[in-house]
């Protein structure tokens, strides 16, 4: 297992997602990295915004601005948590071919899109991304649940569909 002691990249992941809790909102951070280095640093920015679309990677993706789809195609995105299917499209769209997560124990995202796509996932499990989230949601379900869309949808909407 690494953790992002190891990784500079997630490490400074896991520094957006302490900017969006000292912002107050989710702590879920995401970095692009292009050739080795951070051209793109984003945070989940719904409640500071009021933003339905601004979870973590889209706001990274935001922050990274145009370039050409060859510079995508040659890019990792690194994010705290599985991204969702919103950010996991995103990553389609522009052909990102890796994403490295912190850890999907809270949240499964949508792996299965990326895996569908032959867009290499690699899970750290750091326990450091789990339990930043966690205690946001012991002391916020409600805004998580929100984040999530789970209160308008069936119980178990996020499970991966079995193939």
């Amino acid at each position: 297992m690494t953790t992002h002691r190891e990784d500079p990249f997630m490490s400074a992941a896991i520094e957006e997602a302490r900017l969006g809790l000292a912002e107050g909102g989710l702590p879920i951070g995401s970095v692009i990295v292009c050739d080795g280095k951070i051209i793109g640093r984003g945070h989940n920015r719904r409640v500071q915004n009021g933003s339905v679309i601004h979870h973590a990677e889209m706001n990274c993706f935001e922050n990274t601005g145009r370039m050409d789809p060859s510079v995508y195609r040659r890019c990792t995105l690194y994010s705290t948590l599985s991204p969702c299917h919103m950010c996991s499209g995103t990553m389609v769209h522009y052909g990102i071919k890796k994403c490295v997560v912190g850890e999907n124990r809270t949240s499964r995202g949508a792996e299965y899109l990326l895996d569908m796509k032959e867009i290499e996932v690699e899970v750290l499990n750091d326990s450091d991304c789990f339990d930043l989230l966690q205690g946001f949601i012991k002391a916020h379900p409600d805004i998580w649940h929100e984040d999530i869309g789970a209160k308008s949808l069936r119980p178990g909407w996020n499970d991966a569909p079995r193939f």
